[in-house]
């Protein structure tokens, strides 16, 4: 099927440039009652927000949010979907070791680039 739109906006160069690739992240949130949820996005703080206003996954609605403990940057959907199957599969005192060295390795990340 032909659409005629798009057939002319690519004729007048309108798309010449290549689509930015988007970075996906891997998150870890702590719910009030202690648990630890884990998902991946485009935009932490945004998922966070849809998360905390009842909005984001249904284990989210019955477990709020109290605080995001980590995330961690990703090429591509695929390899943060992949981690997040890996991480989801760890014990819970496993997560918060996890959350506890990449919350560091950020505050490191961030204090050497501020030099």
């Amino acid at each position: 099927m032909n659409c005629p739109a798009r057939s002319s906006s690519l004729a007048a160069g309108a798309e010449t440039e290549a689509p930015q690739k988007r970075h996906w992240f891997l998150y870890l949130i702590e719910c009030i009652d202690g648990s630890i949820y884990t998902g991946i996005t485009v935009d932490v703080a945004a998922r966070f927000v849809a998360h905390a206003s009842g909005k984001g996954a249904r284990y989210t609605r019955a477990h709020p949010p109290a605080r995001l403990l980590a995330s961690v940057g990703y090429p591509d959907r695929s390899s943060a979907s992949m981690a997040e199957y890996r991480i989801k599969q760890l014990k819970p005192a496993e997560k918060r070791r996890l959350a506890t060295d990449l919350a560091s390795q950020s505050t490191r990340n961030d204090a050497t680039n501020a030099v």
